[in-house]
């Protein structure tokens, strides 16, 4: 009776000329079928769990399921590129790594990160370090940093992709501590960890879904990457504390196709917000030493502007950007 309510009076402002007939509709029925949630890297690694609950939590608000779709590789930028060829109805929406707003810089692209992106709200963000395996000889940065200055090139690393924020970063790292690494990338966590783990690769730059194997006694970290030490790893020095001015985050957020109707967008930003105020999702965060970081769709519009400023210059500083 309420739906039948809702869109008698839809058709009653349609009819007056206050709001189109589709726009009232549409007002009205989204989400009317489930919604896809592009996320960046594969099922099992804390991407994953962490969208998940995500998604649980806004399907409940919704009243519609929000479906994850894990589209790995190419440096986390397969969902924002999966945008493109969306249709701007709110039913597809993707997680936006940062490596998103490096990618025309790097790569030949035919749309434009800012342009082609309807920035629905930021909602959290990654805590980074460096791992080597428990029995690793390195059991300090110091250990590291020196078995590289005399073996330039032969310490492999591994992170979550070409161009991710791990990968890079640790490069900017290499670069201020004078070291050469061999970089070996991976399409998510979930495989980086079984490499480090097993012995395949001397260390890891990732996010911190490297916790359950520090504490399971398999790991050790080196090195984290925030502005303080991260409570779950109390005796791990942060890169400032090391003598690097470096500090890194990297936030991510959902976005929408270029186009998405803004009641559309308003109805995904609040219901994702709401999701994010969850105690599960705050708890499924807290596992890896994340949390909640909020932007609103024009704070997340800016953001993403100021990034791709800010992008350029480390992809010019490293050498990395793409021939013209």
């Amino acid at each position: 009776m309420l739906r039948r309510s809702s869109l008698l009076c839809a058709a009653t402002l349609a009819a007056c000329g206050l709001v189109s007939p589709l726009a009232a509709f549409a007002q009205q029925a989204f989400p009317s079928k489930p919604i896809k949630l592009v996320i960046a890297f594969p099922a099992g690694g804390p991407t994953d769990i962490t969208m998940r609950q995500l998604a649980d939590n806004a399907s409940k608000i919704l009243g519609q399921p929000v479906i994850i779709d894990n589209k790995p590789g190419a440096g986390g930028t397969l969902p924002a590129q999966a945008l493109q060829t969306a249709q701007p109805d709110g039913y597809t929406v993707a997680q936006i790594p940062l490596g998103v707003f490096r990618l025309g810089y790097t790569t030949k692209i035919n749309w434009d990160p800012l342009k082609d992106i309807t920035y629905v709200l930021n909602v959290t963000g990654y805590a980074f370090g460096i791992v080597v395996p428990a029995d690793s000889p390195f059991k300090t940065w110091a250990d590291f940093v020196a078995y590289a200055k005399a073996n330039p090139g032969k310490l492999t690393y591994g992170s979550t992709g070409n161009l991710t924020s791990p990968h890079l970063t640790t490069e900017i790292i290499a670069q201020k501590a004078g070291i050469t690494l061999q970089h070996v990338p991976y399409k998510g966590s979930a495989d980086l960890m079984l490499a480090v783990v097993s012995g395949q690769l001397m260390a890891a730059a990732d996010s911190t879904g490297f916790a359950p194997q520090v504490e399971a006694g398999k790991l050790r970290v080196l090195n984290t990457w925030g502005d303080k030490r991260l409570a779950k790893f109390p005796d791990a020095p942060t890169l400032k504390e090391l003598g690097y001015d470096v500090v890194q985050n990297s936030p991510f957020g959902i976005g929408a196709p270029k186009g998405t109707s803004p009641e559309v967008v308003r109805k995904l930003h609040d219901a994702f917000k709401q999701a994010m105020e969850e105690p599960s999702y705050v708890a499924s965060l807290g596992r890896y030493d994340m949390l909640p970081n909020y932007m609103s769709s024009a704070t997340y519009t800016k953001f993403a502007q100021d990034t791709v400023v800010r992008e350029k210059v480390i992809i010019d500083k490293l050498g990395l950007a793409k021939e013209k």
